[in-house]
């Protein structure tokens, strides 16, 4: 069912005006939602009296708004009263007042998908996603993290992607120029296909011809189809369109045919020309790839564009992305050990991999303020898992988490598995690791934990098992496993499934090459793991 959504460019303090036009709107069509794109305040450093008390009336609740607003983080920055506000109130202002966000993806209570960028480039902000939420400042990381909601219903971004105007013949006259466009953000729209994408341009209403996108191997025959529109700011001297309303339909399939009067996507993705990789290439993805099949010689270690974990390669299988924090996100696994019956209470594979969003080999190489807030990210993601096992299965299940550092791999990562809780309580988890190197001739493993590897000397493999909790008391019960890794021997990269597989009576799913899934069951399996998983994914929170 289709829903009607007012848009509003910078506002710049003149909300009280604003605010009581949308309600007169509302009163007459029954507006979902609106969305403020543009600054709502006024600058804080040229802020006048007036401005900070309305400032004030509107945090009280001194200001009616009849239908949820979500503003979003423009070019300035945002008062203090209403920073201490947002922090104290998880993102509500007031009453039917949502703070967008500088980095965030949404779903309203009508199924409308918003994703949100905020802010200008700064590109001094690197080694992954932005960390503070309200300067006007984001990195490409930030947009490069945002590929991962995969589609979008509305995109709101405060600067352009480049190339917009390529082939379109709409005019823009702005006695202030073109607004700043963004390769990144051109990136992040070619990945999203939003329907709308809306940004601002002060003192001008621009509205490009819309464009498609062209079929893709997961959707042959569908056409999708961008509205790119730059509002205008209430009250600017040209009376140019400050305000926009359409009808939206998130259920609505994408054309089979281009629609007469658009025109083909005038964004060109940042390495968009690159040849696809070859299939072998993939099991960097997702998998924990062997030692490659028959090949002898050493190939340069792909780059973040080639990179199967990485987000900022166009190859990316986004559709597997089940959550994205600060530092780090997650995926099921592409060819799971686990299937749907292996955990009856789960009624999903469960076998997910915790990946950080920088492109290093090990955390320990990675510069130490990023690698302390990374650690406890990922940390922070395995122990709201468990307490999602723990809603689904009470004491039943436990966990393993396994990890593979090596100074000359490709992309560190942790691949977390749920297991029998009997089985790790009568030691047979641990034993079953000791066994099979003992059986590999591998050095024995040590009972340690090494934190984030940066005190370590050597690579190594790591194993964390966790058993749940047998009462309320309890946080349950944690063994670290170290085993050295040196040039002495020949490290199988495969070890931990192999281990687990055998343990859980999977022998025939040992290689995950042979537990390939369909587009439409992997999504299936995504599906089913946000959903129960959604209680516990602290990065809603924030959005």
């Amino acid at each position: 069912m289709a829903s009607k959504i007012l848009v509003v460019g910078g506002v710049y303090g003149q909300f009280p005006a604003v605010f009581s036009k949308i309600s007169a709107l509302h009163a007459k069509n029954a507006f979902a939602l609106a969305i403020i794109v543009g600054d709502l305040f006024a600058d804080p450093v040229t802020a006048t009296s007036q401005d900070k008390d309305n400032v004030k009336s509107l945090i009280h609740g001194n200001i009616d708004i009849p239908l949820p607003i979500y503003f979003a983080l423009s070019k300035q920055g945002l008062p203090e009263d209403v920073i201490e506000k947002l922090e104290s109130s998880a993102g509500e202002l007031c009453s039917n007042l949502y703070f967008l966000g500088k980095r965030t993806t949404i779903k309203t209570s009508e199924g409308i998908r918003i994703v949100a960028l905020g802010g200008n480039l700064d590109p001094n902000i690197t080694g992954g996603a932005s960390k503070d939420k309200y300067p006007p400042f984001y990195g490409e990381g930030d947009a490069r993290a945002l590929r991962g909601a995969n589609t979008a219903d509305i995109l709101v971004t405060s600067e352009w992607p480049a190339g917009i105007r390529t082939g379109s013949k709409v005019e823009f006259q702005s006695d202030l120029g073109e607004p700043p466009s963004q390769q990144c953000i051109a990136d992040l729209s070619s990945t999203l296909k939003p329907r709308y994408h809306f940004s601002t341009s002060t003192d001008t209403f621009f509205e490009r011809e819309p464009f498609f996108h062209a079929p893709t191997e997961e959707s042959p025959d569908t056409f999708p189809i961008t509205r790119f529109i730059s509002m205008a700011s209430f009250g600017n001297p040209k009376k140019q369109k400050w305000i926009y309303a359409f009808s939206l339909d998130p259920t609505a399939a994408s054309p089979v045919a281009v629609p007469v009067g658009a025109t083909a996507s005038p964004l060109s993705m940042a390495g968009k020309k690159r040849p696809a990789q070859p299939s072998q290439a993939s099991s960097f993805r997702f998998a924990g790839s062997g030692h490659g099949r028959g090949n002898k010689r050493r190939r340069a270690p792909p780059t973040a564009g080639e990179c199967f974990f990485c987000l900022s390669n166009p190859n990316l299988a986004t559709h597997l992305i089940t959550s994205i924090g600060d530092n780090a996100y997650l995926t099921t696994a592409k060819g799971p050990l686990s299937t749907g019956q292996t955990f009856p209470k789960l009624a999903f594979p469960c076998h997910i991999l915790i990946i950080p969003l920088t492109h290093e080999a090990t955390l320990a190489s990675i510069e130490e303020e990023s690698r302390h807030a990374l650690y406890e990210e990922m940390n922070k993601y395995r122990s709201a898992i468990h307490s999602m096992l723990i809603s689904l299965a009470g004491s039943e299940l436990g966990s393993v988490t396994w990890e593979v550092s090596r100074s000359g791999g490709v992309h560190t990562h942790w691949q977390f598995l749920p297991i029998s809780a009997d089985l790790i309580r009568q030691g047979l988890v641990e034993a079953a690791f000791k066994v099979e190197a003992e059986n590999q001739k591998y050095p024995k493993f040590e009972a340690r934990d090494v934190g984030d590897g940066s005190e370590e000397s050597n690579d190594f493999f790591r194993v964390v098992i966790w058993s749940s909790p047998e009462n309320d008391d309890s946080e349950g019960k944690e063994t670290s496993l170290v085993l050295p890794l040196d040039a002495s021997f020949r490290f199988d990269l495969q070890f931990g499934r192999r281990v687990l597989a055998k343990l859980l009576g999977l022998e025939q799913r040992i290689d995950w090459h042979d537990c390939g899934q369909t587009h439409e069951q992997e999504e299936a399996d995504v599906a089913a793991f946000k959903s129960a998983f959604s209680d516990y994914d602290f990065t809603l929170s924030d959005e």
